[in-house]
């Protein structure tokens, strides 16, 4: 596969198109069972609390995975992604209830580079919060 984005049809700019992500106790369970990341923050809201967490948060990995999808998403192909990092700025609080919690997040591309790749910026969000920073990634597109 190869993205399906045309390098030469993309201007700095360029928005990418939000998404949405919710995220629940039971979400949280599938992916320390597929990860193998079983800490108590992630499921214990007792131990979560006595550590000083508000509530049990979601994974760091899992965010940052689930906001490149906005990414992988508009390219038409994961493979695209060259480059990704980020900075974990707050955590995504999980509520145990039927609503869970939610992450929004929004793209943009912020430069053009050499060999058909793009930086993007992304922002993630979770309850009016900014729980990514310094988000980006490199995209090598057609």
């Amino acid at each position: 596969m190869t993205a399906k984005i045309a390098y030469d049809d993309v201007e700095v700019g360029t928005e990418l198109p939000a998404q949405t992500f919710p995220v629940t106790r039971a979400t949280l369970v599938r992916y320390a069972g597929a990860s193998g990341d079983f800490n108590p923050i992630h499921w214990n809201e007792k131990f979560a609390k006595e550590v000083g967490l508000p509530d049990v948060i979601a994974h760091g990995m899992f965010t940052m995975a689930e906001a490149i999808r906005v990414v992988t998403d508009w390219a038409g192909d994961p493979g695209a992604v060259v480059e990704y990092g980020v900075r974990f700025t707050k955590p995504v609080v999980v509520p145990n209830d039927d609503k869970g919690a939610e992450i929004e997040v929004g793209a943009k591309v912020a430069a053009k580079l050499d060999d058909n790749t793009v930086r993007v910026d992304l922002t993630a969000m979770s309850d009016d919060k900014r729980v990514l920073g310094m988000s980006r990634a490199v995209v090598r597109l057609a």
